[in-house]
């Protein structure tokens, strides 16, 4: 069977999405090797049914550290046996790009979101050239691709002429008793970065009849706990940081709302769809979620969650407390969760994945 790398620039431990990619196709018989960074805070990389390498660099963040990691990751790759490699967004495509043209191999391309058009790289006009032009460079020379929704698709065949088959980033079926909301606090899951809203989520909380959980870390991190101490919210306002996916599941499943909010400041929070937003249904916990195109389809069909546009903290406040105290409200939404999760996971999900790299590979 054939031999396919994949490289991220995460650190593995935490990264459900590529553990469920790697883990299904290696089931199907694949040899997966999955590559990542290896930082100075890493835990130990627990056994997996794929390969996994991490790769150490001097430099962690910033410019340096991606230029670092990319040339390290040329020169491991290109003395690899391998039939395939797949380049996980825009931030490890140079490596996989020229490591197939040498070997001549097939290249694919995992687009979680539409990297150019992050928040924290659009705002930096010398940055987002850049990366638009390694964009431009390299996206339109992959011609098997993936991305997690319809409109991100659709913008790269505008962008490109590339189809991309939409693959979701959906979490497993879990068999399990409606635990959710034992304890009544709100729940944030996952990268805490620029562009999610934190701005007016904290300061939101100060009129809110409950506790927020922060789980995760990011580039907007220590902004983060510096605005909470700004509030003076330490009461109501807890960081967890980094936790394993199996505590994750835990507080995820014992939360009484969960958040998924996004600016939006441009095209790639608008056309989001984050993992987190599947996570909340297979915990069966309602969650207040941004009125955006992807959210609204999915949510018009499931009502599982309560949608916003407007993400001042006022209107977030109220929607929380209103979700806090209709207790029938959230019922619905509660019994919902528990009928979309049968439809909406990765049990289901998987077959495309398996269809995709069966037809490059046959």
């Amino acid at each position: 069977m054939p031999i396919i790398y994949f490289t991220v620039t995460t650190d593995l431990s935490y990264d459900q999405r590529m553990i469920r990619i790697c883990s299904s196709l290696t089931r199907a018989g694949y040899t997966i090797v999955l590559v990542g960074r290896r930082l100075k805070n890493s835990i130990a990389l627990e056994d997996k049914c794929f390969r996994q390498k991490r790769i150490r660099c001097f430099f962690e963040k910033g410019k340096f550290s991606y230029a670092e990691y990319n040339v390290r990751l040329f020169f491991f790759l290109l003395f690899k046996n391998m039939n395939g490699i797949c380049a996980i967004d825009l931030d490890t495509i140079l490596p996989c790009f020229y490591v197939s043209k040498i070997k001549k191999i097939v290249r694919i391309y995992d687009a979680h979101e539409l990297f150019c058009e992050m928040k924290e790289i659009k705002i930096r006009p010398g940055v987002y050239k850049f990366w638009k032009k390694i964009e431009q460079k390299t996206v339109p020379y992959f011609k098997n691709a993936y991305t997690v929704n319809e409109p991100i698709a659709a913008e790269f065949k505008k962008m490109y002429g590339n189809t991309f088959e939409v693959i979701r980033n959906i979490a497993l079926f879990r068999e399990q008793e409606n635990a959710a909301g034992k304890e009544k606090y709100i729940l944030y899951q996952g990268a805490v970065n620029e562009g999610r809203s934190f701005e007016t989520l904290i300061p939101a909380m100060k009129y809110v009849k409950g506790k927020l959980l922060i789980l995760g870390d990011g580039n907007f991190y220590a902004k983060a706990v510096n605005l909470v101490k700004k509030e003076m919210l330490e009461d109501k306002v807890i960081f967890k940081g980094k936790i394993s996916p199996e505590l994750l599941k835990t507080y995820t499943d014992h939360a009484l709302i969960g958040i998924t909010l996004f600016e939006n400041n441009g095209l790639s929070n608008y056309f989001s769809l984050a993992n987190r937003f599947f996570d909340y249904i297979q915990s069966y916990v309602p969650q207040l979620c941004v009125d955006y195109p992807v959210y609204n389809t999915i949510n018009k069909k499931y009502e599982i969650a309560v949608l916003i546009d407007d993400l001042s903290k006022e209107n977030i406040a109220k929607a929380l407390n209103q979700l806090i105290e209709n207790k029938e409200k959230w019922k619905t939404l509660n019994k919902n969760c528990m009928a979309a999760a049968k439809e909406l996971n990765w049990q289901n999900e998987e077959k495309k994945l398996l269809n995709f790299y069966a037809k490059i590979f046959n």
